[in-house]
């Protein structure tokens, strides 16, 4: 089966790497070229974006925001900020209420000062902080500005160590790790992350997502889509060249705008007339006008 380009909404299980995900759907697919849209914990499961083939080129301009079911336990604290790491402190949160718990997580609304986990992807020097930390190696993590649209509680368990259930709307680069963390601090009884998923990412919702086993079916069956790259970048403007004007633009000439383009989008999607998409152009102002360079060309004419 000789795939076309696209992603793949990949449903990915606890217990394996974004990485081990890519290498399995490399075999299932048969294609050198497979990339992901953002790193899950092995832990975790959820939407994982997958792109097929050439667009890989594509995953740096899908949409950005990320949703999570998170489940927290309050009175535990891990080296993980996990249940994958070891406990370092327990104590008794059973006299927490939820009233209590609401007030709390109302400081993590919108734009915040975060410190991920020491042990995360993050690249320092070379190496990734997880392996630094693995290593003994005291890491100094810098804190950054992330975003929280929304949490939602779904569910509170009382007992010793409670357990609090909320779904959490993001940015890029937010660790839901650090949020049970620093909201165990909040709280001053300590908390970790017990389990995660993912139910949107780069456009992609749980709801319409894989597992492996689903897409070995389908390609066994010969009836596997990759979704078109266009359904993912909608959010982007796009212009739309008749033949002679789109069969320039693929061979790497600049050319005018047809239409009129707003001055604060410097990325945009290409079409030929009929539909096809061409890839991405960049805007550029010249004095005789706007002009669209390409940037990423996906099809040959």
């Amino acid at each position: 089966m000789n795939l076309p380009f696209g992603f793949l909404n990949l449903n990915k299980p606890a217990g394996w790497t974004s990485h081990d995900c890519v290498a399995k759907v490399r075999r299932l697919c048969k294609l050198k070229k497979v990339g992901h849209g953002g790193t899950l914990d092995p832990a975790a499961t959820g939407v994982l974006p997958i792109a097929l083939g050439k667009a890989t080129r594509l995953l740096q301009f899908l949409p950005t925001e990320k949703a999570y079911l998170a489940k927290i336990r309050l009175g535990l604290q891990t080296t993980t900020d996990d249940l994958e790491g070891e406990a370092i402190a327990r104590q008794s949160a059973s006299h927490l209420t939820l009233e209590r718990v609401k007030s709390a997580l109302t400081q993590f609304l919108g734009r915040i000062e975060q410190i991920p986990p020491a042990y995360s992807a993050i690249q320092r020097n070379g190496k990734r902080l997880y392996e630094l930390a693995r290593a003994g190696e005291e890491v100094d993590v810098p804190a950054r500005i992330v975003e929280v649209s929304g949490i939602e509680i779904v569910g509170w368990e009382t007992r010793e160590f409670p357990e609090l259930e909320v779904a959490i709307a993001c940015g890029p680069g937010t660790y839901i790790r650090a949020i049970a963390r620093d909201l165990g601090e909040c709280l001053g009884v300590g908390g970790t992350l017990a389990a995660l998923t993912r139910t949107q990412s780069c456009g992609l919702n749980l709801e319409t997502s894989l597992t492996f086993e689903q897409l070995a079916a389908q390609l066994q069956q010969e009836t596997f889509q990759p979704i078109p790259p266009a359904a993912l970048l909608a959010h982007l403007p796009s212009v739309t060249l008749p033949p002679e004007s789109a069969q320039r633009w693929c061979h790497g000439q600049r050319i005018a705008s047809p239409e009129p383009i707003s001055p604060t989008q410097s990325v945009l999607i290409i079409y030929r007339e009929g539909g096809q998409f061409l890839g991405i152009s960049e805007q550029v102002s010249e004095k005789d006008g706007v002009q669209l360079r390409p940037k990423i060309v996906l099809s040959e004419q």
